[in-house]
């Protein structure tokens, strides 16, 4: 058998990719990814031509795209070299940012470690956690701001990198429930939420966090943002993702909180 007639099953692919089975059999169901042949055993079978959507299904969800928009996307879109390529442009630019902020982070260890001066000019390069200072002071005022980026700044290199971690898998997982197409009121959601409201009372400034504070209130709203604002959006897969994880929140806002 040559390359072009290489065929991997269902398993061997979400593992591959990272994913599930359950999300590639939705991915199928809503006409995004079709296997390329179906054995008798009833498996799902997927070519060199699947992978290639596949690998461009993961890089638009990475772009904060929804499932219906990627699905727009890949329909206009002829020519997969050339949206390979505008992929890749956009990954080099990640690329560029994360090696800038790694090489901040390696001089200040190499500084801290030499017990030379440090050079603030150079400590920040690829980073910008202020971004949202003005928003966050006008919804809930400057404490909850200057708490919170007190706190944030308090922070070892390490404490950072797994609080950053545990922001992404939860995101993560966020998303793939969404392909999953699982209930918001079911127990993969709610898990979810439940991990979401303890993420947001760990976070000094916040009404969550506050004793005393209106936690359902803080967590309807946030759900409602969520799916309003494109920026948050995007960190779910796009609006659909998005108005998922609202409506999680809600039901465990009701049931819960």
């Amino acid at each position: 058998m040559d390359m072009e007639e290489k065929e991997w099953s269902i398993q061997q692919i979400a593992k591959l990719a990272g994913t599930t089975s359950r999300t590639l059999r939705h991915y199928d169901d809503i006409g995004l990814l079709a296997p390329t042949s179906i054995g008798h055993n009833g498996y799902r079978y997927y070519d060199q031509s699947a992978l290639v959507r596949l690998q461009r299904i993961l890089l638009l969800r990475e772009l904060g795209l929804g499932l219906p928009q990627i699905g727009d996307v890949l329909d206009r879109e002829a020519s997969e070299a050339h949206a390979l390529e505008t992929h890749l442009a956009w990954l080099r630019q990640e690329q560029d940012r994360l090696t800038r902020q790694i090489a901040s982070v390696q001089s200040t260890i190499t500084a801290l470690r030499g017990g030379e001066r440090l050079m603030a000019e150079n400590m920040f390069d690829g980073f910008d956690h202020t971004q949202y200072k003005d928003e966050v002071e006008q919804r809930w005022g400057e404490k909850a701001y200057a708490d919170s980026d007190r706190w944030w700044r308090s922070m070892s290199a390490d404490d950072r990198a797994a609080w950053q971690r545990r922001v992404t898998e939860l995101n993560r997982d966020w998303a793939a429930a969404a392909d999953a197409a699982e209930p918001a009121d079911g127990d993969t959601a709610q898990e979810l939420a439940r991990r979401h409201v303890e993420w947001l009372t760990d976070v000094p400034g916040t009404p969550a966090a506050a004793p005393g504070g209106d936690i359902k209130g803080y967590v309807l709203g946030l759900g409602d943002m969520y799916g309003a604002d494109p920026r948050f959006a995007a960190n779910y897969g796009g609006e659909p993702g998005a108005t998922f994880v609202r409506d999680a929140l809600r039901v465990y806002a009701e049931r819960n909180l």
